[in-house]
């Protein structure tokens, strides 16, 4: 279904994706200001048989100029629910003025659909090839709520780095005296099967968000954007880590040792492999989230082995929007 709006937004449509716009969304999504792999078709539909896929198209005229990965569930539109972050990605031409039309536009068609909620999980601004601050601003002009906030550890690769700390160093140092060697591998089975899966069912009596299934069909498709390093000692796997790498910024997806990490120093050996290695040309190297119970509490251990790595604290904001105050936005451009 196709909805032309007022006059103020009269070049504006917006349309809900079909599997007939597979190669224009990912070409798109290629080419965004704020696009990465996790918004390819390829990669979100991995999981479609789990979600209501309701992704917007945006076109200016007969241009394709934002998209939206989402899902419904009865009267709410998510920015979906299947990925980390989500929100209008947008075509690098547009400015302030046409974006904020354009989610008029988006929220007066949600309506139209009886749509009344739309949560949105907004994209971490590192992710982002310019800068994207968008949905900040229209969070203030529509009186959205902030539901959620995250807390994620980087690095910034760009700027004078903080010095890694002794205690780290100590690990590192534990690990090159048991002769540790890290292992770049397209084989995910072994860190699956015999480290990461039996701890997050130990500790949190969780299973990883990817099933191994999932993670190597996702691998075959993206080789070079999901990547995994392991660490041995003497033929025995004793730790590693999944990175989702993407433009700007190298994301551990998943990080996971076995109960020899203090005495090894497995994942400080890693992790400074890594960021001073394999990643260092990229901009930003991002630890994740620390966070439990929707924001609302921090892992301090976790927390403080990330910043021990000199890695600092930028925020990830999730809102939720009524779509019926897309009128807030009728008299903001003078």
């Amino acid at each position: 279904m196709t909805i032309k709006l007022n006059k103020q937004l009269h070049n504006f449509s917006v349309q809900a994706y079909q599997s007939k716009d597979l190669k224009l969304w990912n070409s798109f999504v290629s080419e965004a200001k704020n696009g990465t792999f996790l918004f390819n078709r390829n990669f979100m539909d991995y999981h479609s048989d789990r979600f209501e896929d309701y992704s917007l198209l945006i076109y200016k005229a007969e241009k394709l100029i934002a998209v939206i990965p989402a899902n419904r569930v009865e009267n709410t539109l998510h920015s979906h629910q299947g990925l980390t972050y989500g929100g209008l990605v947008l075509d690098h031409s547009l400015k302030l003025n046409e974006t904020i039309q354009i989610f008029e536009s988006v929220l007066k068609f949600l309506e139209t659909q009886k749509i009344s909620y739309f949560n949105l999980k907004a994209l971490p601004s590192i992710y982002s090839k310019y800068p994207s601050d968008e949905i900040q601003y229209l969070s203030f002009l529509l009186e959205g709520k902030l539901i959620r906030q995250d807390v994620l550890s980087v690095i910034n690769n760009s700027a004078e780095r903080i010095a890694i700390s002794t205690i780290r160093k100590r690990g590192i140092k534990k690990a090159q005296d048991n002769n540790l060697i890290i292992k770049e591998e397209s084989n995910f089975d072994s860190f699956w099967d015999t480290i990461l899966i039996p701890n997050l069912e130990t500790k949190f009596n969780k299973k990883p968000v990817h099933s191994l299934q999932e993670i190597k069909l996702l691998h075959g498709k993206f080789p070079k954007s999901i990547r995994q390093f392991n660490v041995y000692k003497e033929n025995n796997l004793v730790a590693g880590t999944t990175v989702f790498e993407t433009k700007n910024v190298a994301h551990a997806q998943y990080i996971s040792a076995n109960e020899s990490k203090q005495e090894l120093g497995s994942l400080d050996f890693l992790f400074k492999h890594l960021i001073d290695v394999v990643f260092k040309d990229k901009q930003y190297f991002d630890f994740g989230i620390s966070n439990e119970k929707d924001g609302r509490n921090l892992n301090e251990g976790l927390l403080y082995w990330k910043e021990s790595f000199g890695a600092r604290t930028i925020t990830q904001d999730f809102y939720s929007f009524e779509t019926e105050n897309h009128i807030k936005l009728e008299n903001v451009l003078l």
